[in-house]
């Protein structure tokens, strides 16, 4: 399990962001501030930084100097509302790894977390779930290239939802899913408007498997879903 060290002032984003984290299985240290940031750091013990720029005290510039003075290796993460060249020059100048601007949706936020966490091989909450590639009858599934292949020339490129979606449904394997599970693991809730988009992803992930008749997505009626594929 990975520790991201996050900093960021405003208390209500914090909060989600932080919250959003923590179902996807990370485990996330949070700091309201510059100075709060740097009391907390050395007792972390963090795989990876998310700051935001501009922060009470000692801004997130500053702060990036000072945790790469504390620990060379750590990936750090910019996050901030400012979009101009120089900013972004100055972000990598203070250490930055990846840079993104505020606002961002989740999705990408983990999607550059866990990237730069692979590339620093440190272990991802979903790295067991993450090998290289994965046969699933006639198909062959890429959770890392975002890639679906059919007998091994049909592609087909699939979104980040959909890659998690089948990174559960591969790890269980002619075995139950609970509709629950899949929300908590997929979308870090079972709200209803989540729910409504898990219906239209199954829609998609059974047309795509369409072509092997014996894989199958069996819905199970107020339990979830069977992922069936037959010898």
């Amino acid at each position: 399990m990975s520790t991201i060290f996050y900093v960021e002032d405003e208390v209500f984003l914090a909060k989600i962001i932080k919250d959003s984290l923590e179902s996807r299985g990370y485990t996330v240290i949070w700091a309201a501030n510059g100075k709060e940031a740097l009391d907390k750091f050395p007792n972390a013990q963090a795989d990876i930084s998310v700051l935001d720029v501009m922060l009470p005290h000692i801004d997130g510039f500053e702060l990036g100097r000072k945790i790469k003075e504390l620990n060379p290796d750590i990936p750090i993460i910019y996050l901030t509302a400012k979009d101009q060249t120089k900013d972004v020059l100055q972000g990598f100048e203070a250490g930055a790894n990846d840079y993104i601007r505020k606002p961002c949706s989740i999705e990408e936020l983990i999607i550059r977390v866990e990237n730069l966490l692979q590339l620093t091989n440190v272990k991802t909450p979903t790295t067991n779930n993450s090998r290289a590639e994965r046969t699933i009858g006639q198909f062959v599934f890429y959770p890392k290239k975002y890639t679906l292949v059919f007998q091994g020339d049909q592609k087909i490129s699939l979104s980040h939802k959909e890659t998690e979606l089948l990174k559960l449904f591969s790890s269980h394997i002619n075995q139950k899913i609970t509709r629950h599970r899949i929300l908590d693991t997929v979308w870090g809730d079972d709200s209803f408007f989540n729910s409504r988009n898990l219906d239209v992803y199954i829609t998609k992930l059974r047309q795509y498997f369409k072509a092997d008749p014996k894989i199958k997505i069996i819905t199970l009626r107020g339990v979830g879903y069977h992922f069936l594929v037959e010898n």
